[in-house]
């Protein structure tokens, strides 16, 4: 299989409303590896780095449970890294 980094930076309401918290709890089961971690500028930052599918589907999950929050998505795939950890809030 395949695997791929995703950086994925969400603005809107997304700071202060639980976003990092529900979406740890969204992506749980999924045993992704990376992070999801507030930014200085209001937006939200998610690397995961996993297989395709799972990727593809975590994304979906956030869209699905917080897609009311965001207003704004930019994606960016990258050539797999060093392995960021399981995946987790980062302050």
């Amino acid at each position: 299989m395949t695997v791929v980094r995703t950086r994925v930076l969400y603005s809107g309401r997304v700071q202060g409303v639980g976003f990092r918290w529900r979406s740890l709890e969204a992506l749980r089961d999924l045993a992704l590896r990376g992070f999801v971690r507030n930014l200085h500028d209001g937006r939200v930052e998610l690397l995961l780095q996993d297989e395709d599918g799972r990727v593809d589907e975590a994304l979906g999950r956030i869209e699905r449970e917080l897609g009311g929050l965001i207003r704004g998505t930019e994606r960016r795939d990258e050539d797999p890294g060093e392995d960021p950890g399981p995946f987790r809030i980062e302050r």
